[in-house]
């Protein structure tokens, strides 16, 4: 029997790594010669660093950059052990998570520090860039991070541009690096699917959330046209429709036109970065898991690229969870053939949470001892 362990984590209680151990741990209880497979997942957002750190045999590291607002932090970011990769989450230097909620002002920040981590681990010698774009404090389409690189934007008076959101409708023209070039693959974990601008834009739904009023929304989502039609002038690419543009304040777009990259969604790209496909071969069966398994679980898109996978290969996939909120006919509209919470007995919040591990190692095991007994017969 060969079993691939796939969850996501247990938010406040254990990684996904740390699942994966549990789970493994029950199945050994079962029998030490079942095969296991531990690919633990993330859909591009929180703990999708940590994990390509953890898949490349990575280090984390720090250097001080450029905030939001131009102040200067420490901001982390990783490297694969072969040194040919670099992880970088763009929230941990432009994110909303590093401003005050008086502080949040969309006109006014910049994706500058991001470009600068970008920078640095293009001048290191990468060949590749895995980018995530969730968490942004920002609506500059990426002018921010491109200034760093070295990319210019000027006035109708060749007046050079400070790279921030207001200042996106005054640009007339955009010169690229003279003397640095990226030459390498970027790939950016972008799990939306909104144009640049327009009501489904960046600027009308993202903005309001990063302190945006209606008035500078209007304004915001004029800037974003205005960089598409100087762009298209400039550069001959027309980009502003394609999906993903508008993710992280337009940050989807600058990264395709300022660093040619390829938009994927995260579970996705990160299931490709491990090699999902080919560790399904001769596999019996998948097993996922999350801390809560609920409506939001089966709008998302982490399970059902899973399932997707799992049903395309026509093995069968159970689930296991902290807390189980949604119906078996739900469970059966995704493809999962079996779900259960490792919650047996009324315990408090913070008691679930230290009960993780035993939890999942137990579920773990009376699912895999039915199946495996149930084969031998």
């Amino acid at each position: 029997m060969k079993i691939l362990l796939a969850p996501d984590k247990f938010k406040g209680s254990m990684d996904a790594p740390q699942v994966c151990q549990a789970m493994a741990d029950g199945i050994r209880m079962v029998s030490p010669e079942i095969e296991i497979v531990s690919l633990p997942m993330a859909d591009g957002g929180e703990g999708t660093l940590d994990l390509l750190l953890w898949y490349s045999d990575g280090i984390k590291k720090k250097a001080k950059v450029h905030d939001p607002l131009g102040r200067i932090i420490e901001a982390e970011y990783g490297i694969s052990a072969d040194k040919k990769t670099a992880f970088i989450e763009m929230a941990t230097a432009s994110g909303l998570g590093l401003l005050k909620a008086d502080e949040r002002n969309p006109l006014k920040t910049s994706t500058f520090g991001t470009g600068e981590i970008i920078k640095l681990v293009i001048e290191a010698g990468v060949e590749n860039i895995i980018l995530g774009i969730g968490g942004s404090a920002t609506n500059d389409a990426g002018i921010g991070m491109a200034h760093a690189l070295g990319w210019q934007f000027f006035d109708e008076n060749k007046q050079n541009l400070e790279p921030i959101g207001e200042n996106l409708m005054k640009i007339t023209k955009i010169i690229p690096p003279q003397h640095f070039s990226v030459n390498i693959n970027v790939s950016v974990a972008c799990d939306v699917t909104n144009p640049l601008f327009g009501e489904n834009g960046a600027a009308f739904v993202y903005a309001p959330q990063k302190g945006a009023d209606a008035k500078m929304v209007t304004q915001l989502d004029a800037g974003l046209q205005n960089i598409d039609k100087i762009f298209e002038r400039d550069f001959g690419r027309k980009l502003a429709n394609l999906s993903g543009t508008g993710a992280a304040g337009g940050l989807g777009f600058g990264t395709m036109a300022f660093l040619n990259a390829t938009l994927k969604e995260g579970v996705k790209l990160l299931m490709d970065f491990c090699d999902f496909d080919k560790n399904l071969k001769d596999v019996n069966l998948i097993i996922t898991g999350e801390g809560k398994i609920d409506n939001q679980t089966l709008q998302g898109k982490l399970i059902k690229g899973i399932t997707d996978r799992a049903n395309k290969a026509n093995i069968p996939i159970a689930a296991i969870c902290g807390t189980l909120s949604v119906s078996p006919q739900e469970l059966q509209q995704i493809g999962i053939k079996y779900a259960t919470s490792i919650l047996n007995s009324p315990m408090t919040l913070d008691d679930a949470l230290k009960y993780g591990h035993e939890g999942v190692r137990n579920a773990t095991y009376y699912l895999v001892n039915l199946l495996h007994h149930s084969k031998r017969k």
